[in-house]
């Protein structure tokens, strides 16, 4: 058998069965990425004989005397292929996950496909950017300032440090690498909801051949942990076990098998023989908190951070300002409705895994997929006992997170294979494992009432919540609290009330998702704020201006909270308020519909807090090189959020330089210092905070350095195109390196941020959207998005995360749901089943920013990764009442859900 790959031939055999996607990773070709091994996402496409093909389909053998060619053979000999810089210059990327598989199909499109890329790019899905950077790549479109001068860096359109290497196939994400000896993990899980584990007969797994360990709950440390991760432990239950004697949804991990290769641990672990003893299984959150429920957690306590096992509640809260039950009474007008959201799962292309083992000096080292490598080793070494600098975790470049990866359901299994075997191992969960047995969106039911004088003003909010957690806690009390929280708090009412429950049930467990509760609540808010402006004959922004809070209002959510650290850093609800209205008024193309089509626009404005309450906390330091660069070192993970750019661009504006001269390393516990993690909209606020006082100290020490050589005050002396200059004076960066070197101590700056004051961002989003009466067919005519990000830090960038934001929120709005029996079993844990966006699926969004400037947040800038995905679901929502008279209160809005409705109304 002959194959060649980018032109070269090799004599390598494939094994048999072996599909082309192992095979080629197998010869180091890591640009071909392994998203569902079931060609749905396209993240593994390749050339065979200049046809993009999906290589996880295409048995190995079949490449034989064919040309198959990857993303890093694409240019050849000559460099960059036309369409990998076309996908530069439009920056056609966020995490860059898809990347490859994304290139490799757009550059094998002829004319005529360019025409409808719509069905040339049904293949291949982006999570992350929305699809309109990658329309602008084939477009031959440029959204990069590719060179700016020095110190002015911050808030121009610059391009990603890592994108010459994305688009290139060279970028390293977890599992691009190879160890000698490496071990590959597989996981036994249950098949049933809620068991009791009586004996695990492990006898003929272990003599599977090439099969090292099988790990149960007897071999696992007992201690109780959460998978969620956050700086304060007490924000969490400890309600669950790396392996645990009782098993609580289907699909919770029951045993690992460790063995030479994924098949004989496969194999092993079809040959565990597990004796259950079945226990009732509760699927619905309301008979779960009915009196007289069977208990899920009979031995936890109240002792392990959970509200009252007894009752399956992981967390409750109440709450009341003023009189709520008195202020509806008196209201003129009043709207009462029950709305429920569904499971949604983060659907990130890298799936949740790992590498660990253990080095020379006896460190613990586990490579992963996670945006909390800090918070996971403090984990690791409580877990396990080990001395914290006896642990590194750290992350290569992260493919998609959306706060899927701000849990720990892998690395603990990892590092318990590590140290029992003394080998490096793997664990890679497939795409059906992301479904069963990691987390999802927090499915809730929210009851609203509200109450309104006939002037449009509220009088009255009341919200009682019911949030299904699942069979753990993880994430179960704050996600409800936030739902409550920034929710109703950017609306003056002089009545509020709030009553919330986080339920366990014996499913899937939730956990922490973008928007992190707020999309759950603002549906049924915004959708009573229309439903008042309706019945007083005031337009639904009008009524939104008279109620939301201006500064100096006080931000109030009952219960009062113990955090008083909530301000207006900026405030621009008012500005992106009206940039959508005057957007949505302004003139556009008209569709040509029949009368069959009913029409109608939709606005829902949201606030979030910056950051987490209770601290979030960063560390960074910044040296001068010997070359006049300088190394920036930050704890922070990037995953398509933009952290990497938007650090060098702080670093490089507040020291007068330009970023090619900041060489950024990041995510890495070896690198030293903190970083709580990239997650509750802290990536740019909090450690681009700690990024920024780095930089200053060091740019006083430079000053400082230099002014002592010249004997003058350092208060005359200025950063200045990578010089110190004072009047005529100027000492380049270059030379205060070599004063650096002949004192025998660089110059250096550190600088740390604690996650407080915390402001808070803003985001308004419009649709005019179309409804077909007799199919219940619905098409998104205008998509307009207003936020309030401060000083933007990279408008292109930022424009990205609001697309990919918007995007993502739309395709759990109109299609995207997780579908759980009656047993409590996931359906459709897979993309075939599980529509995810792609290209065809994506209006694209017009993006205006308010003109701010944040006094907290960094060189102004404030975050802006997460909240444009909260307004988005309520948004179309009131369209789609707006345009047929119906309010629907439960998404996704399928055509079959909006059917019924329609066909009595309508006939």
């Amino acid at each position: 058998m002959s194959f060649e790959v980018n032109g070269t031939p090799f004599s390598q055999q494939p094994r048999a069965g072996q599909c082309l996607r192992t095979f080629l990773r197998e010869l180091g070709h890591f640009g071909v990425k392994k998203g569902c091994d079931a060609g749905d996402c396209g993240a593994c496409t390749v050339l065979l004989d200049g046809e993009p093909v999906h290589s996880c389909l295409i048995p190995a053998f079949r490449a034989e005397g064919r040309t198959v060619t990857t993303i890093e053979g694409l240019g050849g000999e000559h460099g960059a292929h036309p369409m990998q810089q076309a996908f530069l210059d439009a920056q056609g990327f966020q995490c860059g996950f898809c990347t490859a598989g994304m290139i490799l199909t757009c550059a094998s499109l002829n004319q005529a496909q360019r025409t409808d890329l719509g069905v040339a790019l049904k293949g291949n899905i982006c999570r992350c950017t929305g699809y309109r950077s990658i329309e602008d790549a084939l477009l031959g479109k440029t959204n990069v300032e590719e060179r700016v001068e020095a110190g002015t860096a911050f808030g121009r359109s610059l391009p990603a440090p890592a994108g010459p290497d994305i688009v290139r196939g060279k970028v390293r994400y977890t599992f691009d690498t190879q160890i000698d000896g490496l071990l590959h993990i597989k996981l036994l899980r249950s098949p049933h909801a809620h068991a009791k584990i009586v004996a695990i007969d492990t006898s003929e797994a272990l003599n599977v051949s090439g099969v090292h360990a099988v790990l149960t709950h007897e071999d696992a440390p007992a201690v109780l942990i959460s998978t969620a991760r956050h700086e304060k432990d007490w924000m969490d239950p400890e309600d669950t076990r790396i392996l645990d004697d009782v098993v609580r949804f289907i699909g919770q991990k029951v045993a690992a098998v460790v063995a030479e290769s994924e098949a004989a641990a496969e194999d092993a672990c079809r040959r565990l023989k597990v004796t259950y003893e079945i226990l009732p299984a509760l699927i619905d959150p309301e008979q779960a908190m009915a009196p007289g429920a069977p208990i899920i957690h009979p031995d936890r306590t109240t002792a392990n951070r959970i509200a009252d096992p007894q009752r399956n509640l992981a967390a409750e809260t109440h709450g009341e300002f003023g009189d709520v039950a008195a202020a509806l009474v008196t209201s003129a007008v009043t709207y009462e409705g029950t709305f429920h959201s569904h499971r949604v799962q983060h659907a990130a292309l890298e799936t949740h895994g790992g590498l660990a083992w253990l080095d020379d000096a006896g460190v613990l080292n586990v490579r992963t997929s996670t945006q909390v490598p800090f918070l996971t080793r403090r984990a690791l070494s409580d877990i396990f006992q080990l001395p914290m600098d006896k642990v590194r975790v750290f992350c290569e470049r992260v493919g998609g997170g959306f706060g899927g990866k701000q849990e720990m359901f892998v690395e603990d299994i990892l590092a318990l294979a590590a140290l029992k075997t003394g080998r490096p191992v793997k664990l890679e969960l497939t795409r059906e494992e992301q479904f069963i047995a990691t987390s999802t969106r927090h499915p809730m039911r929210v009851h609203i009432k509200a109450g309104a004088d006939a002037e449009g003003k509220l009088t009255a909010l009341q919200l009682d919540v019911l949030s299904n957690t699942g069979a753990y806690g993880n994430h179960a009390g704050p996600v409800m609290f936030h739902s409550l929280s920034e929710s109703i708090a950017v609306y003056n009412c002089p009545n509020k009330r709030v009553d919330g429950y986080a339920v366990y049930t014996n499913t899937v467990p939730s956990g922490a998702f973008r928007g992190y509760g707020l999309p759950q609540t603002q549906i049924a808010i915004e959708a009573a704020i229309d439903e008042l402006a309706r019945q007083l004959g005031i337009s639904p922004a009008e009524m939104r201006r008279r109620n939301v809070v201006k500064p100096g209002d006080p931000m109030l959510s009952p219960p009062p909270s113990e955090f008083h650290d909530v301000l207006y850093g900026s405030y621009g609800l008012d500005q992106c308020l009206d940039l959508v209205e005057h957007a949505m008024q302004a003139d556009g193309p008209q569709p040509e519909l029949s009368p069959e089509w009913l029409i109608g626009d939709g606005v829902a404005l949201t606030m979030i807090d910056t950051v987490p309450p209770a601290g979030h906390l960063a560390d960074a330091t910044i040296a001068l090189n010997d070359d006049g660069g300088f190394d920036l070192t930050v704890g922070t993970a990037e995953f398509g959020n933009g952290t990497s750019t938007v650090h060098r661009q702080i670093a490089a504006t507040t020291l007068a330089t330009t970023v090619d001269r900041i060489h950024l390393r990041q995510s890495d516990t070896a690198h030293g210092g903190h970083d709580t993690g990239a997650y509750g909209s802290a990536g740019t606020f909090v450690a681009g905070k700690a990024t920024h006082a780095a930089a200053m100290q060091l740019a006083t020490e430079l000053k400082a350095a230099a002014a002592g050589a010249w004997l003058c005050d350092a208060a005359s002396c200025t950063l200045d195109d990578e010089a110190v200059v004072s009047g005529v004076r100027r000492m380049p960066f270059t030379e205060l390196a070599k004063l650096a070197r002949d004192r025998g101590a660089p110059f250096a700056g550190a600088g740390n941020s604690t996650g407080t004051p915390r402001s808070v961002g803003f985001n308004v989003q419009g649709f005019r959207v179309a409804v077909n009466k007799g199919t219940g067919e619905l098409r998104i005519l205008r998509s307009v998005h207003a936020a309030d990000a401060g000083v933007v830090a990279n408008p292109m960038q930022c424009r990205g995360q609001v697309e990919g934001g918007v995007a993502q929120a739309l395709g759990a709005a109109l299609y995207e749901e997780m579908v759980i029996d009656a047993e409590g079993r996931v359906t459709n844990p897979k993309f075939r089943d599980y529509h995810l966006p792609s290209f065809a699926d994506v209006p694209r969004t017009e993006v205006f920013y308010a003109d701010t400037s944040d006094t907290i947040g960094p060189l102004g800038a404030k975050s802006m990764s997460e909240s444009p995905y909260n307004p988005v679901a309520a948004a179309l929502g009131n369209a789609i009442a707006d345009a047929t008279g119906i309010r629907f209160t439960a998404p996704p809005f399928k055509p079959d859900r909006l059917f019924p409705a329609l066909h009595d109304k309508f006939g």
